[in-house]
């Protein structure tokens, strides 16, 4: 992972080492090294060989791995991931089932699971309860076709904002970290990216799926507390070490609520 924080994840395919190079070398906090989505079918084992050889070479490489959610392609993607150290999680797509989860689990690695079906959202609350979980991502594309919704329109739009509540809610009782946003999927239109990011941001979520570098600055934005936020959260706790209890500041109540809000905000931006 190139950064202690965690907004931006960037995609890149295993079949062009050349692009996880660049990605790592770009400003994504974590680059996810992907053998799903990015790779034809007829590739998965030059996918393969392509990883293992990357991480050999590159030890010092910290990335996430999406692998693949069929049960064959599953088991050969891990057996790659198991042998590297600077595989620091891995992301299941099509997380359906804690047995999924508990087969990934075995290789001792963080699992992220993305959360794009009918059936993983049905089954979310026990897969955030499975161990080995570490965070819930949104897979809001896959859902949209899988739940037959029409792409882009208001309705889907309301269907697919209970699902990110959903995800909020799920991740919070299992005291996991916020979830993960999915991708936007436009790459030259910065503005609809940061509008996506910070509708996202202000729903409860930490981070976001990118597919682009480009992408990165927008979601930077929406996911890094303003200045004035920080210098009010700043405030605050300096002003709650000399109360006990509930107090004023600026002619507003600061109680214990406020003050953990102060704490998250200075926590996101690595404070």
């Amino acid at each position: 992972m190139n950064s202690p924080l965690q907004r931006s994840f960037l995609f890149v395919p295993a079949t062009r080492p050349e692009r996880i190079v660049k990605a790592l070398n770009s400003d994504a906090d974590t680059v996810i090294v992907d053998l799903e989505d990015a790779v034809a079918s007829h590739e998965k084992d030059l996918a393969r060989h392509h990883l293992d050889e990357f991480l050999q070479a590159t030890p010092e490489a910290r990335v996430l791995v999406r692998i693949n959610s069929t049960a064959q392609d599953i088991r050969k993607d891990l057996a790659v991931c198991a042998k590297f150290s600077n595989v620091c999680g891995i992301m299941l797509p099509k997380a359906e089932t804690c047995k999924q989860i508990e087969l990934v689990a075995t290789c001792r690695k963080p699992v992220w699971p993305i959360i794009e079906t009918a059936r993983g959202l049905v089954s979310m609350t026990s897969l955030a309860f499975t161990s080995g979980i570490e965070r819930l991502t949104f897979g809001a594309l896959d859902l949209a076709t899988d739940l037959n919704l029409e792409p882009g329109s208001p309705g889907a739009a309301i269907i697919l904002d209970q699902c990110r509540y959903q995800l909020i809610v799920c991740s919070r009782s299992a005291r996991l970290p916020s979830p993960v946003e999915s991708v936007a999927p436009h790459i030259h239109d910065t503005a609809k990216v940061e509008q996506a990011a910070q509708r996202a941001a202000e729903m409860g979520f930490s981070g976001m799926l990118s597919i682009h570098p480009k992408q990165i600055p927008a979601i930077h934005k929406a996911f890094t507390p303003s200045g004035e936020s920080l210098a009010w959260a700043r405030k605050v706790l300096d002003a709650a070490q000399h109360h006990d209890g509930a107090f004023q500041l600026d002619g507003q109540m600061v109680d214990e609520p406020v003050i953990i809000r102060a704490r998250t905000l200075l926590a996101r931006a690595g404070e």
